[in-house]
């Protein structure tokens, strides 16, 4: 018998949680009671139990997704036993193959007949989205006889919304690889096999020497670097630069190589975890990824839509930072985040938003969508892309809200993790070019939205404070805008609004 597992009553004043993590995979053996998923509210965290024992049979909400309370979480089969590892686990979903047998079943597939010492599972292309019903296949990580680990990355897949590894879901062998590099494959198909339980009889395991390369000239890694589970991001780094894995100390999770301990690498002082690079060729041509060719297309549709204009002016940063060295290390204790710069900014127009509602309108045809709710995207960059992730209800979020938000956002971004909910139907969009060192920009508009701001390097400059010149950290921001529905006025009031509620917070705390 299946029973549901949902989302148990959080508190009086708490309506939803977020997934931090699932503790157990399906077709998990569980026990009564037993720990199965960890939620996070903005007061608790919450794990909640078996309901009986049994066997994880499904999971419906999957880890950072934002859930309600009651909502469905998954099923246990009481009384069930785990006969074999899913084909799909909870923590990262599988992908799909271009094979038109399997692309008409976009479900799990039950486990083939055994033909080794374990039970064959197959990996499946995921659903990625309600409006994404394909992917590339980016990289294959692994070939076929190699020994791979549970959550061990196997596959690459790209869409024009995100990037994901597509992990192991159980210990084993790699039977078969259904899918080649640059591949479009159908949600549902049929990526790649694995024997559970087996173990590889050749010598050329997961190793960097026999794993393919996405097709680049001249970008083929070291003899000795060890590959073996490094994604696609610092994997092409140590490629490109003659990097030796070996030399490498890792910092991700189990000691894994991210693309910061690659880029680190780099500059290191040390020579010896560079190879020769006398062969390096002059030129590479690489084709773009789908993410990289939508980012393209959309940026191109709105400089061709929109009638966009960008207005400036520069904020005196003295209080917020004042601010930030007063309270940071209370801040960091009570919240456990580090208080930063974007949650003053978020705050700060949300509040000018609502001042020139404007700014968080849009146009459909004909007429005007006044938006009365404020969802701000916070551009994220990653090695794969500019995705901007979105704040749901910023004008409710307290800094710490923000600020944690954010944190997570930029680690799913730089994970490829990000889900497509969660980067659609912003109102308006913050993008901070500073932390890469840029003076001044004009951004360019989020179609359908009507506005987005620009955050740059702070500077100390000299300014006029009464009749004396003085020095103080300056910053200049951008207000691109659709000139289409706000007019000039709007947008410089809009932006006067944001230099008064930077340069003087209290006003944000009295609703001025």
């Amino acid at each position: 018998m299946a029973t549901e597992i949902r989302v148990p009553a959080l508190g009086e004043s708490v309506t939803e949680a977020t997934i931090a993590r699932w503790l157990k995979n399906e077709g998990d053996a569980v026990n009564a009671d037993e720990p199965l998923v960890e939620l996070e509210t903005d007061k608790v965290s919450v794990e909640v139990p078996a309901p009986a024992s049994g066997v994880l049979s499904g999971i419906s909400a999957q880890e950072g997704d934002n859930v309600e309370v009651n909502a469905l979480l998954g099923f246990l089969e009481e009384g069930s036993v785990s006969k074999t590892a899913p084909a799909q686990t909870a923590k990262k979903p599988s992908k799909k193959s271009s094979s038109p047998k399997s692309a008409s079943s976009p479900e799990k597939s039950a486990p083939a007949k055994s033909t080794g010492s374990g039970e064959i599972i197959k990996i499946l292309v995921p659903q990625a989205g309600e409006s994404v019903t394909e992917a590339e296949v980016g990289e294959i990580l692994k070939n076929v006889g190699d020994t791979v680990s549970l959550d061990e990355a196997i596959i690459s897949l790209e869409t024009d919304k995100a990037a994901m590894d597509i992990s192991a879901p159980a210990s084993g062998v790699i039977k078969s690889m259904d899918a080649k590099e640059g591949d479009v494959v159908q949600v549902g198909a049929l990526l790649a096999t694995i024997e559970a339980g087996a173990t590889s009889t050749s010598s050329n395991t997961s190793t960097s020497g026999n794993t393919p390369t996405s097709g680049k000239t001249g970008a083929t890694p070291p003899p000795n670097a060890n590959n073996n589970g490094l994604s696609p991001a610092p994997r092409r780094v140590i490629a490109e630069q003659g990097l030796d894995a070996n030399a490498i100390q890792g910092s991700g999770k189990g000691g894994r190589i991210t693309k910061g301990d690659a880029l680190s690498a780099i500059n290191a002082p040390t020579t010896t975890a560079r190879h020769s690079q006398s062969n390096e060729v002059r030129e590479e041509r690489v084709r773009m990824t789908r993410l990289r060719q939508t980012i393209a297309r959309r940026l191109k549709e709105s400089q061709d839509t929109a009638a966009m204009l960008t207005t400036f002016n520069d904020v005196d940063m003295t209080a917020i930072m004042e601010t930030r060295a007063q309270y940071k290390d209370l801040f960091a204790k009570k919240h456990g985040i580090k208080l930063g710069f974007m949650s003053f900014f978020v705050k700060a127009c949300v509040h000018a938003l609502k001042e020139v509602p404007d700014v968080n309108a849009e146009i459909d045809g004909s007429d005007i969508i006044y938006k009365n709710h404020y969802d701000v995207g916070v551009a994220v960059g990653s090695d794969r892309g500019l995705v901007v992730p979105v704040l749901r209800d910023a004008d409710e979020m307290s800094l710490a809200d923000v600020e944690l938000s954010i944190a997570a956002y930029g680690k799913k971004a730089r994970e490829g993790k990000l889900s497509l909910a969660e980067m659609q139907g912003g109102t308006f969009t913050i993008s901070n070019g500073g932390i890469y060192g840029s003076l001044l920009s004009t951004p360019i508009l989020n179609l359908p939205q009507s506005g987005i701001l620009g955050m740059h390097r702070i500077e100390k400059r000299p300014v006029v404070r009464g009749d004396q010149v003085v020095i103080r950290p300056m910053m200049y921001l951008a207000l691109s805008y659709d000139h289409r529905i706000v007019d000039g006025k709007g947008a410089v009031t809009f932006l006067v609004r944001v230099k008064e509620n930077l340069e003087d917070p209290q006003r944000l705390l009295l609703d001025l």
